[in-house]
């Protein structure tokens, strides 16, 4: 969650999920809208507000990816029987390619998403 405060006599500080703002208007007030549809003005500039969300993603993804590296998969869980299931295998024994027209494709044959045929 991030903390912002509201606009006021005390300036209320209070926490909000980033994933619920759906934009942010300087008016001149910063206003801040969420996905419930409910609107509300805060000190914060509309820059700081998306450095907050910035952040707090990025702080997120950081811990998802540290984890993720430093610990094993909970035993029993799907992750640990891919990992399980993949520790033994070799690329020969993947499944073969196979091409957009349903032909028998080759790694040198296949081509990135980023190029599609169609």
């Amino acid at each position: 969650m991030i903390v912002l405060h509201r606009l006021g006599h005390n300036a209320e500080q209070f926490h909000l999920n980033p994933d619920l703002i759906l934009t942010v208007e300087a008016t001149p007030d910063t206003v801040v809208t969420l996905t419930t549809g409910a609107k509300i003005v805060v000190v914060e500039s509309p820059v700081r507000v998306a450095e907050e969300v910035r952040t707090w993603r990025a702080d997120i993804l950081k811990d998802a990816l540290g984890r993720r590296r430093d610990e094993a998969p909970v035993r029993g869980s799907a992750m640990a029987r891919v990992v399980a299931g993949r520790a033994g295998e070799r690329p020969s024994d993947r499944p073969p390619l196979t091409a957009l027209d349903g032909e028998q494709a080759t790694e040198d044959s296949v081509r990135p998403a980023d190029y599609p045929e169609r």
